[in-house]
């Protein structure tokens, strides 16, 4: 009995670490996403301003450093 009721506890208490930590990471990609928006808004503000294309992907490029996997931050699409 004292076997299984060890068995429980540690298996209760690893369901809470790895919850925590599964949470801790969704906060954490709930936060990468918000930056990347915010580049793409930037990038978007920046276009509208007529700054010019070459140049606002630069800048996207720019504040997008180390969130996204690519030139792009994580975004791609048709021209």
């Amino acid at each position: 009995m004292k076997k299984h009721l060890l068995s429980l506890t540690l298996a209760l208490l690893a369901t809470a670490a790895f919850a925590q930590h599964a949470d801790k990471e969704t906060q954490e990609d709930i936060a990468r996403h918000r930056a990347m928006a915010a580049a793409h808004e930037g990038a978007a503000k920046c276009l509208e301003a007529g700054k010019g294309e070459k140049v606002c992907m630069a800048e996207l490029q720019t504040a997008c450093k180390g969130l996204a996997i690519g030139k792009y931050c994580g975004m791609r699409h048709v021209h």
